[in-house]
């Protein structure tokens, strides 16, 4: 049917392929059905190497890429709260060059502690962002009795202006003043009443 010259051929370029390389598909079909049905070994016929169809369903520049709106894509929460942050100190510093001041700092903490809140409302059991909350609760409360102890009209000005709930620290009493209202010790009934440290 076929001659030995076109299947050694075929034979020839399929083992000469190597294993890596992509395998070029012949088109047999084509091959066969443009030979005539009786041919001589003298006939020339010439075999056109026609390359393989593709096998892709869709071609590359086919699909188009949909392309995305600015304003669909928001930014991460964290640049959010940063940019909230920068502006709460920015309001509540004391000069152009303040970083330090007890007004900064808790302007920014307040900021940090509202998202904490928020992000804790939605994960109830992250417990190292609670134990974060509270270091930070903790070290504002701190920072709003220095102030507090400082000057207390700026104290006022700024637990009014960012709406927090603070109890101002009182001034530490005596023993007497803080338990002066409750009832003294029982007397003692020892025999001797008066214990002397020479006794003792």
């Amino acid at each position: 049917m076929y001659t030995k010259s076109v299947l050694l051929i075929v034979l020839a370029t399929v083992s000469a392929s190597s294993a890596f390389a992509p395998m070029m598909q012949l088109n047999t079909r084509s091959v066969i059905a443009s030979r005539p049905l009786f041919a001589d070994a003298a006939d020339e016929i010439n075999d056109v190497d026609e390359p393989a169809p593709e096998d892709f369903i869709v071609n590359i520049g086919d699909i188009d890429e949909p392309e995305f709106e600015d304003d669909s894509v928001s930014a991460p929460a964290w640049e959010e709260l940063n940019e909230r942050i920068s502006a709460m100190r920015i309001k509540h510093r004391r000069s152009e060059n303040d970083t330090g001041s007890p007004e900064y700092q808790v302007a920014g903490m307040t900021e940090r502690i509202s998202y904490l809140t928020e992000h804790l409302k939605e994960h109830p059991k992250d417990f190292s962002t609670r134990r974060g909350l509270v270091a930070l609760v903790n070290k504002r409360r701190r920072l709003l009795n220095y102030l507090f102890k400082e000057d207390v009209q700026r104290y006022q000005e700024l637990v009014a202006s960012l709406g927090i709930r603070h109890r101002a620290p009182s001034k530490i009493q005596t023993k007497v003043e803080k338990y002066g209202r409750f009832p003294g010790p029982k007397p003692n009934k020892y025999k001797n009443k008066q214990i002397t440290k020479t006794n003792a």
